[in-house]
């Protein structure tokens, strides 16, 4: 019913939407520079290939899984071939020892698992931590990215920098405390404006990559690394017609960026999600579905 590589724990899965996508998930080995041997990267692909619209890639936020997209997914399906992938070091992709864990790794693995599975433009989605990783995919490979979609993304502003100063124990301690089953409960609440979407099935799908072999290792080498800083004047080499996609009660990363990155890019609309926190594939998938689709309708796609 599901693939060997998931934890155990996925049998207990008690929404559709997440039972369905469980059932989806695939692994494929890609080769890359990174390390001799390929690496088992882990995706969700939906709808009808070889259609004439480009398909639509999605990337996840950190420290999450292709779950995110359980409820996007299956809506921009019914129109496009829509694949989502786990980032290197997250997810359900492999975490081979000796790989830097960091955003220029990242940027290699996705390339690569975009040469090996689709191999031609995109629209790609980036969500939180997955818009910076889109940011920085559409920028030093232009010809992969038709069409960019923001939502709720980071790249603007940097990220925390104090995982470069951890040490032993105190790494390992970090790693422990973001594992807490009441702290991960604490963020997913905070992401969502109703507090009724952190569920038991949510919280399930939140964690079921932290059972995954190197997730402590592999989050410690993200963290220390400084992950995506702000992108600052690289924002104007982006060319692609671009989405940007914000909850208007944003608790995450807030609502200041938006603006800002509208006015950095080019060629880019914003649109605000109302009622909606930091998540509006996940609470509001619907809006969040018909706003992409349209977008790339109206951008050429």
């Amino acid at each position: 019913m599901f693939a060997d590589f998931l934890p155990p724990q996925v049998n207990a899965l008690i929404e559709p939407t997440s039972i369905a996508l469980a059932q989806n998930i695939e692994r494929q080995l890609i080769s890359t520079p990174l390390s001799p041997q390929p690496i088992a990267t882990s995706y969700v692909r939906q709808g009808k290939a070889g259609t004439p619209v480009p398909p639509i890639l999605l990337l996840h936020g950190f420290d999450s899984s292709v779950f995110e997209f359980r409820r996007l997914l299956p809506l921009l399906a019914t129109q496009a071939e829509t694949w989502a992938l786990d980032l290197l070091g997250f997810g359900f992709t492999e975490r081979l020892a000796g790989i830097p864990f960091g955003p220029t790794a990242i940027k290699t693995h996705l390339y690569q698992a975009w040469q090996t599975l689709i191999g031609q433009p995109v629209t790609l989605v980036g969500v939180s931590m997955g818009g910076a990783a889109a940011i920085d995919l559409a920028i030093s490979y232009p010809e992969v990215v038709q069409n960019l979609v923001l939502i709720g993304s980071a790249g603007y502003s940097s990220g925390p920098v104090m995982g470069r100063f951890l040490v032993p124990p105190l790494d390992v301690w970090a790693a422990e405390f973001l594992r807490s089953p009441r702290v991960r409960d604490q963020v997913s609440r905070t992401a969502y404006y109703d507090p009724s979407f952190a569920s038991a099935d949510a919280a399930l799908c939140a964690a079921l990559h932290l059972e995954m072999p190197g997730w402590r290792e592999a989050l410690i080498a993200f963290t220390k690394s400084g992950g995506y800083r702000a992108f600052g004047n690289k924002l104007a080499q982006l060319t692609q017609p671009t989405l940007i996609l914000w909850g208007d009660s944003d608790r995450i990363l807030g609502t200041g960026d938006a603006s800002r990155l509208q006015q950095a890019i080019a060629h880019s609309k914003l649109v605000w999600v109302k009622n909606c926190g930091h998540v509006p594939h996940l609470e509001q998938p619907q809006f969040t579905a018909e706003q992409i689709l349209a977008f790339r309708s109206t951008s050429g796609s």
